[in-house]
């Protein structure tokens, strides 16, 4: 690919739409996981009275205006891309400080706040001395996000839509997908989606599985997740499930790199190394506005992985979802 992709005037490189939450942080031992009955390395969703207990149970803590789409999108931004998001938060101290922060990354957000209804979502985010991290997630005011909260102007006017999987997991969820991936299409962009987690793919395989068939054409998955949406045993039957059916599948395999997959080619790519894995929280995403930035720049499905690998890297090498440098002096690590 030698061309910036959807040549036609466009506002930004990437628009997300996903869970709007804030993240809170802790760094804990693997006896925390058994004494708070956590599922280690997992996305478990909870509700108010749980999310109380996790948090009060948890250490000293980082927060952070986070979500998976939200973390891919400042991503972008980190790299000098144009960026925007959509996402659902109420009208609280919490869904000021998400907007407050997301803006100050260079990411637009603008979407009206709720006045009413459930508090801003948070995630509880746990991390081990291995590095793993195991989240617990209370929605809140992003689960209510619908079609009509969808600025349909705006998702045209950007290059790539890209859908957080965590976010499918109410009809009205799924119907504000379909009408994400229309709106694009009608404008002649891009639709890309993230599986975002195995649970995920375990709880809508049917529906992931049409929505990639029908409405994706950049699709980003891990191993499980992948092997889980084609229920195959082996990556291998997974790639040629997945060969064809949308233009480009990402798929990552942690520190052996990632695959990128068209119905033509499939192109292997290497890891970027670090010291140490301090904390995975994020890597998945920052791989993913690696590619996309990538992809909007005219780069090559190679160097676009490289671009993934790199701010992956960049995370996955200190405690938190984002990379905590500018992504935008790293580019020419993936030249």
């Amino acid at each position: 690919m030698n061309t910036p992709l959807n040549e036609s005037a466009a506002a930004f490189d990437v628009l997300g739409i996903g869970n709007a939450l804030v993240d809170v942080l802790s760094t804990e031992d693997e006896g925390f996981i058994d004494r708070l009955d956590l599922v280690k390395g997992s996305m478990t969703l909870i509700d108010t009275e749980r999310a109380e207990e996790i948090y009060a149970a948890m250490g000293d803590k980082t927060e952070a205006s986070g979500g998976s789409a939200a973390n891919t999108l400042s991503g972008v931004a980190s790299f000098g891309g144009r960026a925007a998001y959509i996402g659902r938060v109420k009208d609280d101290g919490l869904g000021k400080s998400f907007g407050h922060d997301l803006n100050s990354l260079g990411v637009h957000f603008d979407s009206v706040k709720a006045t009413d209804g459930d508090p801003t979502g948070r995630c509880m985010i746990v991390v081990t001395p291995d590095g793993e991290r195991t989240m617990n997630t209370y929605l809140g005011a992003s689960a209510t996000l619908c079609a009509d909260h969808l600025d349909t102007d705006l998702i045209a006017s950007a290059r790539i839509t890209f859908l957080e999987g965590y976010l499918f997991d109410r009809p009205e969820a799924k119907e504000a997908f379909r009408t994400a991936a229309e709106a694009a299409h009608r404008a002649g962009r891009k639709v890309s989606l993230t599986l975002s987690d195995s649970f995920c793919v375990e709880r809508h395989r049917d529906d992931f599985l049409e929505l990639v068939s029908e409405g994706v054409d950049i699709l980003f998955a891990n191993e499980d997740e992948i092997t889980g949406l084609y229920g195959v045993d082996s990556f291998d039957e997974a790639i040629a499930a997945v060969r064809g059916v949308c233009e480009i599948a990402a798929i990552t395999k942690g520190k052996d790199g990632s695959v990128v997959v068209t119905a033509d080619e499939i192109v292997p790519v290497a890891a970027h190394q670090i010291p140490k894995r301090v904390d995975t929280t994020g890597a998945g995403d920052l791989y993913a506005a690696g590619f996309l930035f990538g992809l909007t720049q005219g780069r090559s499905l190679h160097d676009s992985g490289m671009l993934g690998s790199i701010a992956a890297a960049a995370v996955i090498g200190h405690i938190g979802p984002r990379p905590g440098l500018s992504l935008a002096q790293m580019i020419p690590l993936a030249d």
